[in-house]
């Protein structure tokens, strides 16, 4: 099977992972494009990935059969715009990577609806092989593409397909920003610890230990969630009132609440991409 040629479009903190991934995977180096906004910037990645990188978008996606949208939403329309010609004659499998920017937002872009085009939503985690990323696929968008696309992001961590788009904005909500609620959590406990009369090194270092443990368990075993959190909580033990205190403080309502009201800027962001492209 022919390795197929990937071009990184905006080789940021996310594609810059994206990257890392490949070549952890032994991907082949003169087989990776990425592009940067400086020359400098190019010349210090083809230095320490052995890869090719460009300043100019239109060059970097030339010959590519994958072309990794990675750059912030609001520049993307422009970059559409720039790339526009090159992607309608040759239609290559176009991966983004921007949260709220739909593949009718694409495709219409692009002015063209033969495109393969998937949607993703990857999280920072990636960035120690730990992430976890949705995606959808256009229909346009063959099994090997598929194939290739999941082992992109397989790198990084796991990989779920979705199977209606309007799902994207579900998992930005909840795996997408998660990171930053469990981040808010341990924040919390640590704050607490502290006030509790922990030294804050202390604090620290039992909240990460905790969390990680906690993630690995629940990973790990066979049992739900549910009938792990029970296993700890005794009855009239100190865990059941601290899980009392949290559920009278309606956690679960408060979580649904956070992921709703995500979801619903995620397709306010996508009403306004929709717009500057409308513009162009």
């Amino acid at each position: 099977m022919i390795t197929p040629t990937i071009a990184i479009v905006g080789a940021g903190n996310m594609g810059l992972t994206l990257l890392r991934g490949l070549l952890h995977a032994h991907y082949p180096h003169n087989k990776i494009w990425a592009t940067l906004p400086s020359a400098e910037k190019c010349d210090a990645l083809k230095k320490q990935f052995s890869i090719h990188a460009t300043t100019n978008n239109v060059i970097a996606i030339k010959s590519a059969d994958i072309v990794i949208l990675a750059v912030k939403p609001q520049i993307l329309p422009s970059v559409i715009h720039e790339l526009k010609p090159s992607l309608q004659a040759r239609k290559p499998l176009i991966i983004s990577i921007a949260a709220g920017v739909t593949i009718k937002s694409l495709e219409q872009g692009l002015g063209e609806k033969g495109i393969p085009i998937i949607r993703s939503m990857p999280n920072t985690p990636l960035q120690i092989s730990a992430g976890a990323t949705g995606l959808f696929a256009n229909t346009h968008v063959s099994a090997s593409q598929k194939k290739h696309a999941e082992s992109i992001f397989l790198n990084g961590g796991l990989t779920v397909w979705l199977e209606e788009e309007k799902l994207i904005e579900v998992v930005s909500a909840l795996s997408g920003s998660g990171p930053a609620y469990f981040f808010l959590l341990m924040e919390a406990l640590m704050e607490a610890g502290e006030k509790c009369g922990l030294s804050k090194d202390v604090a620290r270092l039992l909240t990460l230990k905790t969390a990680e443990g906690a993630a690995r368990m629940a990973f790990q075993s066979d049992d739900t969630v549910v009938a792990l959190r029970r296993a700890v909580t005794s009855p009239a033990g100190t865990t059941e009132q601290a899980i009392r205190v949290m559920e009278e403080a309606s956690i679960r309502k408060i979580m649904l609440d956070a992921l709703m009201a995500a979801q619903k800027r995620s397709v306010e962001l996508s009403a306004l991409f929709q717009e500057k492209m409308d513009a162009l």
